[in-house]
């Protein structure tokens, strides 16, 4: 008789589980297809019974995308050396007549962890030697095991840029991808480019510094306007720049960024690795061979106990969130914003602040604007979601959020359903599935 109870006991918390992850499964499905009526699971649960929630939710999470048929499913992985070309078709709403060719490739065998994951981008030449170029060079770099995506730009001209907008839904395609396949290792994802390459790949490490565990441009140097040094603070940064290539002051603006971050590792030791190098008696071209190397000893912090964003828009389009913070409204759309987040011993320290940039040195033959001033002042107002797992805070205790001078207690944190959905659909990262969230109004 006993025996007959703990099996329908057994039965009945199987069922359960089966509804709740089918629930979870119809709340993705609906916000994936566009449903913005798809209604969020709510269920609370105790932190003994977090791991199994969140595996439930990120299997879910899996199946969901399995199910939505998308234009820019990725590709299996080939073997680097015999690599097959594939292709994106891009929204033309973001870009006309927008195909972006790319290869995805392995070399070495695939560590039990999984492969460390390459975006590599290409230089502003002809795009289809650029590219055959970067799958020679892939080759090549001493980095494996890995695996690479190697993309070719869809257009010249005017559409020669890795950060456009139609670039970003490419990338955060392939981030949501990638994070979804058991052969990619989730805390060593890489990002490195060459010239063209090296401006995009400097931008996007500023913009998505919170999925990578390093980065490498080459050959570059943007102005700090456009990839503020602040937000790669937690990953690797290499930055490598012949000392005598003046063309549009890439030499002049790569000691700009290492002084940047020199100070940055100043102020806070240990949270700026860097490795920004002018080269001596070299113009354009260097050797790349020594950045993927570099970049491996890197692996991502997901969950950061410190962490300065400025929150700015590429192309016209600003992030919603970074590591841990989910922004429902900007202080103010017309400025950008400065948020730095300290956590510690179930405190928590937020800073937000409008940022106003000067500009303090200009080109006198393009009128490029080549360095800045900044000015801060505290947000007036403001509405974000922290959200906290076991690493950040000790879930069973209170915890206590300072905000730009105010105070908000909370004497229990409440873990849920919807919390580790909701952090799931917006992060789409297996290591980001947060069980407990505090919403913020100021």
């Amino acid at each position: 008789m006993r025996t007959h109870i703990f099996l329908a006991i057994v039965c009945l918390a199987g069922i359960l589980h089966a509804q709740r992850q089918s629930k979870v499964y119809s709340y993705f499905v609906g916000q994936l297809r566009g449903d913005t009526t798809a209604i969020i699971p709510q269920k609370v649960f105790s932190a003994k019974n977090l791991e199994k929630q969140r595996q439930m939710v990120w299997s879910a999470w899996c199946e969901a995308n399995a199910s939505c048929s998308s234009p820019t499913l990725l590709a299996e992985p080939d073997s680097l050396l015999q690599a097959k070309p594939h292709a994106w078709n891009l929204p033309a709403d973001l870009e006309p007549h927008a195909i972006m060719p790319y290869y995805f490739g392995a070399k070495g065998e695939k560590p039990e962890a999984g492969y460390p994951l390459f975006l590599y981008l290409h230089g502003s030449g002809p795009k289809a030697h650029e590219w055959s170029t970067g799958l020679k060079l892939a080759g090549m770099f001493k980095d494996s095991p890995s695996i690479y995506f190697i993309p070719q730009i869809p257009n010249e001209e005017g559409w020669y840029r890795w950060w456009h907008r139609s670039k970003q839904y490419a990338w955060e395609q392939l981030l949501r991808q990638a994070l979804m396949r058991p052969y990619v290792n989730p805390v060593r994802i890489y990002i490195f480019g060459i010239s063209e390459g090296g401006y995009g790949s400097q931008r996007l490490a500023s913009f998505y510094a919170d999925y990578l565990a390093a980065a490498g441009p080459m050959a570059g140097g943007e102005p700090l306007m456009n990839a503020p040094a602040e937000n790669v603070g937690n990953i690797g940064f290499s930055l490598r720049t012949g000392n005598e290539d003046r063309g549009f002051y890439r030499n002049k603006l790569t000691g700009y960024v290492r002084d940047a971050l020199d100070s940055l590792e100043r102020l806070v030791p240990g949270e700026y690795p860097h490795n920004v190098e002018l080269i001596p008696d070299r113009g354009h071209h260097i050797d790349y061979s020594p950045t993927t190397p570099w970049l491996l000893q890197f692996e991502r912090n997901p969950w950061p106990a410190h962490f300065i964003w400025e929150d700015y828009e590429m192309d016209g389009r600003h992030r919603d969130g970074f590591y841990n913070l989910w922004v429902h409204e900007r202080p103010d759309a017309g400025l950008r914003t400065r948020y730095e987040v300290r956590i510690q011993d179930n405190e928590v320290n937020i800073t937000v602040d409008n940022v106003r940039y000067t500009c303090i040195e200009t080109d006198s033959i393009y009128g490029i604007q080549l360095k800045f001033s900044r000015s801060y002042t505290p947000a007036q107002y403001g509405h974000i979601t922290l959200f906290l797992n076991e690493h950040l805070v000790d879930l069973k205790r209170p915890v206590t959020v300072h905000i730009n001078g105010q105070t908000i207690h909370k004497p229990k944190l409440r873990l849920s359903t919807s919390n580790l959905a909701h952090s799931a659909l917006v992060y789409g990262d297996p290591r980001r599935l947060f069980p407990a969230a505090v919403e913020l109004r100021w």
